[in-house]
């Protein structure tokens, strides 16, 4: 029995934008994929994804997802 697709709400912020896909709102993905493979999937270097949300709650790179969920995104903050 084939399954409906898994889609999740993606958000990529600050210098991450532009690499936002169009339909973000309903991503794709695998169920189980990892945030870091997901950031891989888009070729953003680690080092670029400083801060990951899920549903407004801080995760780490190695959280699975199942789809539904809000992810953000982040690159570091800089300041001066």
């Amino acid at each position: 029995m084939e399954s409906d697709p898994v889609t999740i709400d993606l958000r990529l912020f600050a210098s991450l934008a532009p690499l936002m896909p169009p339909d973000a709102t309903r991503f794709p993905i695998l169920a189980g994929i990892t945030i870091r493979q997901l950031i891989e999937q888009f070729q953003i270097p680690l080092a670029e994804a400083k801060l990951v949300f899920i549903n407004g709650v801080r995760k780490e790179l190695d959280t699975p997802l199942t789809g539904g969920e809000r992810v953000g995104i982040f690159p570091p903050v800089g300041g001066g």
